[in-house]
């Protein structure tokens, strides 16, 4: 038995174990298994000849007076349970072309209402708001989630797997895909109004945004969401345990009475794009102009499958990527933001986020350093085939003189989705290198197998192998990866094992690091102490993962003791401590000079964050990281301070420090980053991104200004420029200015 095998079995086993308990004891509540026993939330859309004026009052437009009232929502924070502290009115009405849904939002103290944010998808956490989620094809795995405030922005993303994994790893997107994609822009509206009762809001959505079954008169899948700030309530009106969200499908409301059209639906979105830019490090320096055209188009084949197709293909528009440090010897991951490969990203995600991702779209159009490669056209088909979820994309790039051939990605995925969250699915991804620069036999492709499989309404098992093939690369060229989950009210218990081997090459994927087994598991328990000392919630846990190379040399260990202290107020404090291992099988250098030579490293480390109430106008979150590294010690401290003007100004300003002494040097990083948004109206804002990174010793300025139009769409324009940090004051290294403007044609409106 290998190294790693032999550590990890004993935790298997254990949590083997009492998965297999848990689960037991958990079949007889299982909601979906357990249909008679489970409270019957059903809720009718209402049919009328004449929509409503969409202004954000419900109360006095006749539209919707013959709708039903669907109210009695139920808090799962703060207190689990219990009814909602103020009262919420939802209707839903529809006409032949569209879905109407109002909602009020009753307040007894309207004055207090907090409206942090108006820029489109901005988190709705951290403000009054109203969010809902539509299972169109009612297979309690996958939907539509569209939200507002009190200010009226558009707030809409898909989910897929019921929110689990990839994106997941944050309020925005981790991943090349996973279960949240906050970046899905759909073409629907929005308004609001405050009064003296509160607030409310009124949704104008076309069927045509949607994908659902063929068949007129249907039932959805629905549940409503209603955040309260300042007192930390989140209420639903499907009454949900504490540990799950609105994207828990499986236990979602039923929305009846629905008679949908057949969809028609073909929208295309030509561009017109201008750039200036002057490189300063050109002798001597000029400025290039240049312009360019393309289109993108969206059709939807039936109902249930849509077409998406690009031209000459830019994304000048999207904001630029955040800096990293580099403290190891492994790659850094950088999430896609370009919009065109985020929609329904999530159908495309297979393996494990960060580590060893099957398919990374980043990986289309961006090369080394983030430089950009020409992108010639492609298009994307996905949806659903005959109950079976489709995923086609296929792209081309231009070769860029002749450091870098043409390339064609081609990537399938189909999926069948099964009862209580289980599925099965196969990936492929071919990456061919075309054109006269190309090098014989220049391809690569990875076929995977995936799958997951419910257990009750509490456990979950999952897992991948896959197998590359490129020439040169015959050894071994396999990954795969099992995980078990169980997530009740009190206890979160996962365990998974990985293994990714030396020869294993996913070119159009992501893989941080090659040739390793890793263990991992996590213990996690959530108690809530009622009300001592003003707790909210107490989240003592530990978890534990580690690489181990092939020959059995472990390369990271990393064992974690925890506890989050949560107070109703909205302060948190973590207070943990972190064993670490490092096995170094070469020297490398962490920065100019500084040397960490093979070995293997042990150390002990303290973890303290600090978190203040977010939804106040100003709020802190600090992170210190005290303790030994690679042989020395590392002091790290990253704080993040955060401020708003009310809802159209909002700034926040970071620092990632780290003080390190090893005895091959000491040094210091220091990754500085300041954001700044001003919402003129929730479709015109201005937004910047100042960052200093004097690792890299880079200064970069990225300034955004918007006016958008349906489905994101509309004006922008862009300035970048970037200096050395040696030359702050003198003239820059690189400066741009893009004008882009993107229209949307509705053609069969």
């Amino acid at each position: 038995m290998n190294t790693s095998a032999r550590h990890f079995l004993p935790l298997l086993l254990l949590l083997g174990g009492l998965l297999t308990g848990m689960a037991a004891t958990a079949q007889p509540v299982d909601r979906a298994a357990s249909a008679p026993e489970r409270p019957l939330y059903e809720a009718p859309a209402t049919p009328v000849e004449v929509a409503p004026v969409l202004d954000g009052e419900v109360r006095d437009d006749p539209a919707w007076a013959a709708s039903h009232v669907i109210e009695g929502f139920w808090q799962t924070e703060p207190f689990e349970g219990r009814p909602a502290s103020e009262r919420t009115e939802v209707r839903v009405i529809y006409t032949k072309n569209t879905l109407y849904v109002g909602v009020i939002c009753y307040d007894r103290e309207p004055d207090r209402i907090i409206v942090s944010d108006s820029r489109r998808d901005a988190s709705l956490d951290e403000t009054d708001s109203f969010r809902f989620i539509l299972d169109t094809f009612l297979d309690g795995q996958n939907g539509f989630v569209f939200g507002t405030n009190p200010a009226g922005i558009e707030y809409d993303a898909q989910v897929s797997n019921e929110g689990q994994g990839g994106f997941g790893a944050g309020r925005q997107q981790g991943g090349s895909g996973g279960g949240f994609n906050i970046n899905w822009d759909g073409s629907w509206e929005v308004r609001s109004r405050t009064d003296a009762q509160g607030w409310s809001a009124e949704f104008a959505i076309p069927f045509r945004t949607l994908r659902f079954p063929s068949g007129q008169r249907q039932t959805w899948g629905v549940n409503f969401q209603r955040t309260i700030r300042r007192r930390n309530e989140n209420a639903f009106w499907v009454r949900l345990p504490r540990q799950f969200n609105l994207n828990r499908l499986s236990l979602a409301g039923r929305l009846t009475g629905l008679e949908v059209p057949v969809p028609r639906n073909l929208k295309v979105m030509p561009y017109a794009l201008g750039q200036a830019s002057r490189d300063f490090e050109e002798t001597p320096a000029h400025t290039r102009t240049n312009g360019d055209l393309g289109v993108d188009l969206k059709y939807s084949l039936n109902s249930g499958l849509t077409l998406d197709a690009t031209v000459n293909t830019d994304f000048a528009q999207v904001e630029v990527d955040e800096q990293q440090v580099n403290l190891d010897r492994f790659s850094l991951f950088f999430p896609e933001k370009r919009p065109f490969f985020l929609e329904n990203a999530g159908l495309f995600s297979v393996g494990e986020t960060g580590e060893v991702e099957l398919f990374f779209s980043r990986r289309i159009g961006i090369g080394e350093g983030g430089s950009a490669v020409p992108i010639l056209g492609g298009m994307r088909l996905t949806g659903d085939l005959g109950g079976m979820k489709v995923g086609l994309l296929e792209m081309q790039t231009r070769s860029v003189g002749e450091v870098l051939p043409a390339n064609n990605f081609a990537v399938a995925r189909m999926q069948k989705e099964l009862p209580n969250r289980s599925a099965l699915g196969v990936l492929f991804t071919n990456r061919t290198g075309v054109g006269r620069y190309a090098a014989d036999n220049d391809y690569n492709r990875v076929l995977a197998v995936d799958g997951r499989l419910g257990l009750g309404a509490y456990t979950l098992l999952s897992g991948f192998g896959a197998r590359s093939f490129t020439p040169g690369f015959d050894h071994n060229p396999y990954a795969w990866r099992l995980e078990a989950r169980y997530d009740s009210e009190s206890w979160l218990l996962q365990g998974s094992f990985t293994e990714v081997r030396e020869d294993f090459n996913p070119e159009v994927g992501f893989l941080r690091r090659t040739g390793y087994r890793k263990p991992s598991v996590l213990i996690f328990h959530r108690y809530r102490p009622g009300g001592f000392l003003g707790l909210q919630e107490l989240r003592p846990h530990a978890s534990y993962r580690g690489f181990w190379g092939i020959d059995g040399f472990q390369e990271t260990g990393f064992l974690h003791i925890d506890n989050h202290w949560e107070w109703r107020h909205g302060y948190e404090l973590h207070t943990g401590v972190n064993f670490t291992r490092e096995g170094v099988r070469e020297p490398f250098s962490l920065v100019e000079g500084v040397v960490v030579p093979a070995g293997t490293y042990d150390h002990q480390e303290a973890q303290l964050v600090g978190i203040t109430d977010q939804g106040k106008w100003i709020s802190l979150n600090v992170r210190a990281t005290i303790g030994g590294f690679f042989g020395g010690d590392r002091v790290a401290i990253d704080p993040t301070l955060r401020m708003r003007a009310g809802e159209t100004l909002t700034t926040e300003m970071s620092l990632g420090r780290n003080v390190i002494r090893l005895p091959g040097g000491s040094f210091t990083t220091n990754l500085f980053r300041v954001r700044v948004s001003y919402s003129f109206t929730p479709r015109v804002f201005l937004q910047s991104l100042v960052q200093y990174n004097d690792q890299a010793e880079i200064f970069s300025v990225n300034v955004r200004f918007g006016w958008l139009r349906a489905a994101n769409t509309g004006l922008f324009l862009v300035f970048n420029q970037s200096n050395g940090t040696d030359r702050l004051l003198n003239e820059p290294l690189l400066r741009g200015l893009t004008v882009k403007y993107t229209h949307l044609l509705d053609v069969l409106k």
